[in-house]
């Protein structure tokens, strides 16, 4: 399976609660950072959007937790996406580094304003498609309709 981004990331002590391990608050900005970072490699940065009045929101979350990161700690923060109607969602996963543990699974499901009103966000297929082009072989037609269907994997075989 394939990965559509990866970002490597060290924690900071600061982020980190009582009991010494990443408060679990902090694992919502490594999830949001990575989907920026990710928009930053397609091109377009989120500032960008919102000057064009495209604004990416995020409508739901669903976080498990796995296992506790600590201080100074590297990990890995993938995601891969698919659309669904209006939606795009993120499946994002966390991983420590040094030994490949899942600490952190997400679901994020996000809408896509434009000028404020929901739309398709046919602008982000259309940055997809160029990450595509770049970076990953076609996949083939799972959905019989004769388009592609656009799914990526974080690869948790680490």
């Amino acid at each position: 399976m394939s990965t559509a981004f990866e970002l490597t990331m060290k924690v900071r002590d600061y982020e980190c609660d009582t009991q010494g391990v990443v408060n679990n608050a902090n694992y919502l900005h490594y999830l949001e950072h990575t989907r920026h970072e990710f928009l930053e490699a397609l091109g377009v940065s989120f500032l960008e959007l919102q000057q064009q009045q495209i604004d990416p929101m995020v409508s739901r979350i669903d976080i498990q937790y796995k296992a506790s990161l600590t201080g100074s700690e590297e990990f890995i923060s993938c995601l891969n996406v698919i659309r669904s109607g209006v939606k795009l969602i993120f499946n994002q996963s966390i991983f420590r580094k040094k030994d490949h543990q899942l600490c952190v699974k997400a679901q994020v499901e996000v809408v896509i304003l434009q000028n404020g009103k929901l739309t398709r966000g046919d602008f982000f297929d259309q940055l997809l498609k160029k990450y595509d082009e770049q970076s990953k072989p076609d996949l083939p037609d799972r959905t019989n309709t004769g388009e592609r269907n656009r799914q990526y994997h974080c690869q948790t075989d680490h």
